[in-house]
């Protein structure tokens, strides 16, 4: 076989595995705008699809303890971060939902024996909420959860997250359809011209 016949069929063979895996990957987002989009209770807020009502309060609590709102300004609760979490792990982050599972499990079995009342990790104050976070953060489920809180703070809000914008307005950008240049302070000198 010449050595060109072989690199062309390497070539075919890496594009073909490259669109299938892009075909894929865009299936499992496809479905997450579709969900987005329709799934939504009487009162505007997202259906849980991979989360139970008290693992996403656990979920929302630590999310919110992560990234909390301060001065004002909207933090993980305020984003809806819980929705775009429960959405990533039933659809293109289901690989995690046992990571989730055990670490929800972990988060409230610790909280139990800090409160009074045996409560979960939600119905903790922030102080022991924060105590008990600090020993897990070298945790798989917690470097899952900061990651996804991450994420779902400044991702598109058809994702779940994002809710109005929060995240966006967070660091001073302006949603629209449409930038005009310059773009950067780096495009300011090259625009001067025009």
């Amino acid at each position: 076989m010449s050595d060109l016949h072989s690199r062309r069929a390497f070539l075919q063979a890496a594009a073909a595995a490259g669109a299938a895996w892009t075909t894929a990957d865009l299936v499992g987002v496809e479905d997450a705008l579709a969900w987005a989009e329709g799934a939504a209770d009487g009162k505007g807020e997202p259906r849980l699809a991979a989360l139970t009502a008290s693992e996403a309060s656990t979920i929302s609590a630590a999310a919110s303890r992560i990234l909390p709102s301060v001065d004002g300004r909207p933090g993980a609760r305020e984003a809806g971060v819980v929705y775009f979490i429960d959405r990533s792990l039933s659809t293109f982050n289901v690989a995690q939902k046992a990571i989730y599972s055990r670490g929800i499990r972990d988060l409230d079995a610790r909280a139990t024996g800090k409160s009074k009342a045996g409560q979960g990790f939600a119905g903790l104050a922030p102080p022991q909420q924060d105590e008990i976070l600090r020993q897990i953060e070298h945790t798989p489920f917690f470097q899952a959860l900061r990651f996804d809180t991450i994420a779902g703070i400044f991702a598109l809000p058809t994702w779940g997250g994002n809710r109005a914008f929060a995240g966006w307005h967070l660091v001073g950008m302006t949603h629209q359809a449409r930038f005009d240049p310059p773009f950067g302070y780096y495009d300011a000198e090259a625009n001067k011209g025009n």
